[in-house]
C-alpha cells in the first residue's frame, strides 16, 4: 500500500468529510483517565507469572544472591533504557506498537510487525496457564484436595502417597514410584500422551476453563482503555494482596528459614559461566515484557506532558523488587516442604508448570486447611496472569485499529475486533488443551517467543533510535554519516525533554548507543551458539519435525524486520540515496522541539524543503501539543 499523495489542502491523503460527520462516524482513539490507571496497567502487564514461577528458581541455580550481580547489570543497561524506550516511543506518537516505528522511521516498521507476530503467539498460549489455573481452583472446593491422596480414579499401582514417604523405606519404593501431585497434573489434568504425535482428544474441561478465561478477557478490554484502565485497579493490586499473605504464611512455616537460605546463600564461582549471564538477560527480557509491542500501546494512551521518565524507572524498581520478595514466598514454603519430607531442598525446588502445578500443590497439602491455601494461591497465580493476557490483546487490537483507523474506530468495530481475535485465539488455543496439547504449549513456550527473538528485536529497536532516527535534518549529512553519528539518540532526548521538560539520565543515552546493542548481540549470539533442542520433562525428546515448526515459529517474527526493509526499499521510488533518506525521515506531522522548530523555520526561510515521503500511508495522529 504505497502512501496516497495529500489532496491539496488534506493531510495525509484523506478525503475531504465534512467535519460534523467526521466526528460523527470516528470515534475518540481514547486515553487513560488518570496516571494511576496507566502505571497499574503496565505492572498488572509487567508482573506476571514469570516474577513468581521463574526467578526465585534461576536465582537459586545460578548463585543465589550472586545471580543479583548479571541481573542487576542486564537491568540497568538494557532492561530500564528499552522499558523507557518503548514507552517513550509511544508517548511522542501516539500510535501503537507497529505504526510508532512507522512514524519515527519507516524502513524500521518491521520490528513493529516482528513484536505484533511474538504477541499474537502469546495471546494463544500464554491464557492456557490460566485454564490450568482455574481448573486447579475449583478442583480446591472439596474436603480432601484430589492430589492428596493415591485413592483416585486416575492414580495409578506406582502412585505413593508423598504424605508418608518419609516414614517408608526407599529401597521398599519401586524405582519409577510417582506421586499423587504429579498423576494429578498428567492424567487428571492434562491426560497426558506419549508424545506430539498422538495429540488424542480435546480436554472439554480444559476448554471449558479455557473459554472462561477468555469470556473474563474480552470484557476486561471490550471497551478499550476506557475498561481497560478501571479493571486494573482490582486486577493489578489484588495478587500483592495474595502474595503478601502467602509470604507471611510461608515465613512463619518450620523449616522456612533453610528455603530462604538456600535461595538467596552466594555462590560467586557460578558468575564464571556464561548460561549465568543469559540466564539474567533473558529473565529481563520476560519479565519487562520488551520487544512485544504492548510499552508502546500503553504508553500511547498519556497525555503528551506525561512524566513517562518517572514511571518507568518506579515501575521497572517495583517489578524487580516483586520478583526478589516472590522468592521469599516461594522457598519458605520450598523449606518447609523439604524438611517434611527429610529431603534436600534442591530436589523439592522447580521452575514454571512444575512450581506451580506440582511443587506448591504438594507443599499446601501439607499445611492445616490446605483447601485454603490452595484457593490463595491459584486465585494470585489467575490475577497475575489475567492483566498479562487481557493488556496483551489490548496492545494488539490497539496496533491493528492504529493501521486501520478508517475501518475500526467506528462505533462497535472495536468490539467486533477483540471479539475475532478471542475467538480466533481460543479456537487456536483448543490445540493446546487436548491431552498431547503440553508438547505444543512447550514448543510455543520454547521458541515462539523465546529470548532470542527478544535479543534480535531488542538490537534493532536501539539501533533505530540510537543511531538512526531523525537523522535527515542534518542537511550537511551523507547516508554513512546517519549510521556513524549515533544522532538518533540525541534527537530523541529532545522529544522527550519536549514531553517531560527535562533531559534524563545521560546514562540511558549512552546505553542505547553502546551498552545495549552490545550486551544484547552478545547474548543473541550466545544463545544460538550454547542452543540445545526443547525436551519435555528432560526425557521426552520431539521429532525432527517438531523441531523444524519451532523453528518457523521463531523465525517468523525475526524475518519481518529485515523483508521489510526489502519491500520498502524496492517500493519506494528514487535513487537508492532518496529511497533511505526518504525511509529514515520521521513524519512530518510528529510534534517537534521548540528548538528544532526554530531551525527548520530557518532553513525553510533559506529556501529547502523536506524530502518527499512516498512511503506507506501514515494514520492519523492525534497528539495533544
Amino acid at each position: 500500500m504505497t502512501r496516497a499523495a495529500a489532496k491539496e489542502g488534506e493531510p495525509n491523503g484523506a478525503t475531504a468529510v465534512p467535519e460534523e460527520i467526521k466526528k460523527e462516524e470516528m470515534e475518540e482513539r481514547g486515553q487513560w483517565s488518570s496516571k494511576m490507571e496507566f502505571v497499574l496497567s503496565v505492572a498488572g502487564e509487567i508482573i506476571g507469572l514469570g516474577n513468581v514461577w521463574r526467578f526465585p528458581y534461576l536465582c537459586y541455580k545460578n548463585g543465589g544472591g550472586a545471580f543479583l550481580i548479571p541481573y542487576l547489570i542486564f537491568l540497568f543497561t538494557c532492561g530500564i533504557p528499552l522499558f523507557f524506550l518503548e514507552t517513550a516511543l509511544g508517548q511522542y506518537t501516539s500510535q501503537g506498537g507497529v505504526t510508532a516505528w512507522r512514524k519515527i522511521c519507516p524502513i524500521f516498521e518491521g520490528i513493529g510487525y516482528a513484536s505484533q507476530v511474538i504477541e499474537c503467539y502469546l495471546n494463544i498460549y500464554y491464557i492456557i496457564i490460566l485454564s490450568w489455573a482455574l481448573f486447579y481452583l475449583f478442583s480446591s472446593f472439596t474436603t480432601v484436595l484430589p492430589w492428596a491422596s493415591c485413592n483416585n480414579p486416575w492414580n495409578s499401582d506406582l502412585c505413593v502417597d508423598i504424605l508418608n514417604s518419609s516414614r517408608l523405606d526407599n529401597r521398599t519404593l519401586p524405582a519409577n514410584a510417582t506421586s499423587p501431585m504429579i498423576e494429578f497434573w498428567e492424567k487428571r489434568v492434562l491426560g497426558l500422551t506419549d508424545g506430539i504425535h498422538k495429540l488424542g482428544t480435546v480436554r472439554w474441561e480444559l476448554a471449558l476453563c479455557l473459554l472462561l478465561a477468555w469470556i473474563i478477557c474480552y470484557f476486561c478490554i471490550w471497551k478499550g482503555v476506557k475498561s481497560t484502565g478501571k479493571v486494573v485497579y482490582f486486577t493489578a493490586t489484588f495478587p500483592y494482596m495474595m502474595l503478601i499473605i502467602l509470604l507471611v504464611r510461608g515465613v512463619t512455616l518450620p523449616g522456612a528459614t533453610e528455603g530462604i537460605v538456600f535461595y538467596l546463600k552466594p555462590d560467586i564461582s557460578r558468575l564464571a559461566d556464561p548460561q549465568v549471564w543469559m540466564d539474567a538477560g533473558t529473565q529481563i527480557f520476560f519479565s519487562y515484557a520488551i520487544c512485544q509491542g504492548c510499552l508502546t500501546a500503553l504508553g500511547s494512551y498519556n497525555k503528551y506532558t506525561n512524566n513517562c521518565y518517572r514511571d518507568c524507572i518506579m515501575l521497572c524498581f517495583l517489578n524487580s523488587a516483586t520478583s526478589f520478595i516472590a522468592g521469599f514466598a516461594i522457598f519458605s514454603v520450598l523449606g518447609f516442604m523439604a524438611r517434611e519430607q527429610a529431603v534436600p531442598i534442591a530436589e523439592v525446588a522447580e521452575s514454571g508448570p512444575g512450581l506451580a502445578f506440582i511443587a506448591y500443590p504438594m507443599a499446601v497439602t501439607m499445611m492445616p486447611v490446605s483447601q485454603l491455601w490452595s484457593c490463595l494461591f491459584f486465585l494470585m497465580l489467575i490475577f497475575l496472569g489475567l492483566d498479562s493476557q487481557f493488556v496483551c490483546v489490548e496492545s494488539m487490537v490497539t496496533a491493528v485499529i492504529d493501521m486501520f483507523p478508517g475501518v475500526f474506530r467506528k462505533k462497535g468495530r472495536r468490539e467486533l475486533l477483540i471479539l475475532a481475535v478471542a475467538v480466533i485465539c481460543y479456537l487456536l488455543g483448543l490445540l493446546l488443551v487436548t491431552e498431547g496439547g503440553m508438547y505444543i504449549f512447550q514448543l510455543f513456550d520454547y521458541y515462539a517467543a523465546s529470548g532470542t527473538c527478544l535479543l534480535f528485536l531488542a538490537i534493532f529497536e536501539v539501533i533505530c533510535v540510537g543511531w538512526v532516527y531523525g537523522n535527515n535534518n542534518d542537511l550537511t549529512s551523507d547516508f554513512v554519516s546517519v549510521l556513524t553519528g549515533g544522532q538518533g539518540a540525541n534527537r530523541f532526548y529532545d522529544n522527550i525533554e519536549d514531553m517531560i521538560g527535562f533531559r534524563p539520565w545521560p546514562l540511558i543515552k549512552i546505553c542505547w548507543l553502546v551498552f545495549t546493542p552490545g550486551l544484547c548481540l552478545a547474548v543473541f549470539l550466545f544463545s544460538l551458539i550454547k542452543y540445545t533442542p526443547l525436551k519435555y520433562n528432560n526425557s521426552y525428546v520431539y521429532p525432527p519435525w517438531g523441531y523444524v515448526v519451532g523453528w518457523l515459529m521463531a523465525l517468523s517474527s525475526m524475518v519481518c524486520i529485515p523483508l521489510y526493509a526489502i519491500f520498502i526499499l524496492l517500493k519506494t521510488k528514487g535513487s537508492l540515496k532518496q529511497r533511505l533518506t526518504q525511509l529514515i525521515s520521521p513524519a512530518e506531522d510528529l510534534p517537534q522541539p521548540k528548538k528544532h522548530m526554530a531551525g527548520l523555520s530557518e532553513l525553510k526561510r533559506k529556501g529547502w524543503s523536506p524530502p518527499a515521503q512516498e512511503v506507506l500511508s501514515i494514520t492519523e495522529r492525534e497528539t495533544h501539543f
